[in-house]
């Protein structure tokens, strides 16, 4: 015969609600059609983002959302989805089906997002297709509020004070890069 015994007036641990966070990914319509529509959309929103998924996102109360991704992460580059929505350039998402990004849900509308939500932001760094200098100033540009480059392209883009964040991801599911770059080793 087995015995369970649970003392669980014993733990004083809580588990942090972090762990439950959420994840935002340019996927299907998840982030297009989906979070954003567009300010010129006929559906309810506010500064492109809509009002019926935050309030229900809101309900479910979420402690943080990461973003870029996901595998997208690892080819996003974050300069593209800054400044006057235009003016960004477009890309090709390859990770999710192949169309094209047109870069109009960015830093800024991410962190309006998690505004809204009222939830920690978590993003998610490009080190697929991105370089350690990209993600350094993406980091200057969000948390940074002295003068520099970055710091200053924030404020050029209509965000005076730096962001708070406490979550950063370095990349994504990166065993695709350590499979096309680790060495092989071959057993006979």
């Amino acid at each position: 015969m087995n015995t369970i015994t649970i003392n669980a007036d014993l733990g004083n641990q809580s588990i942090s609600r972090h762990i439950y966070g959420h994840f935002a990914e340019h996927l299907g319509r998840c982030i297009y059609g989906g979070l954003y529509v567009g300010e010129a959309s006929a559906l309810a929103n506010t500064r492109g983002i809509r009002n019926d998924i935050v309030a229900a996102l809101r309900n479910l109360n979420i402690p943080n959302l990461r973003w870029p991704g996901g595998c997208f992460a690892d080819e996003y580059h974050w300069m593209d989805g800054i400044g006057p929505k235009a003016q960004r350039p477009t890309m090709i998402n390859t990770h999710w089906g192949g169309v094209t990004e047109d870069n109009s849900f960015g830093t800024h509308e991410f962190f309006d997002l998690c505004a809204q939500l009222d939830c920690e932001p978590y993003v998610c760094g490009n080190v697929g297709s991105g370089t350690v200098q990209e993600m350094q100033q993406w980091v200057e540009y969000i948390t940074f509020d002295g003068v520099s480059p970055m710091a200053d392209l924030r404020r050029q883009n209509g965000r005076a004070e730096p962001w708070r964040i406490q979550y950063w991801g370095v990349g994504n599911e990166n065993l695709g890069l350590r499979r096309q770059y680790a060495p092989r080793i071959l057993c006979r």
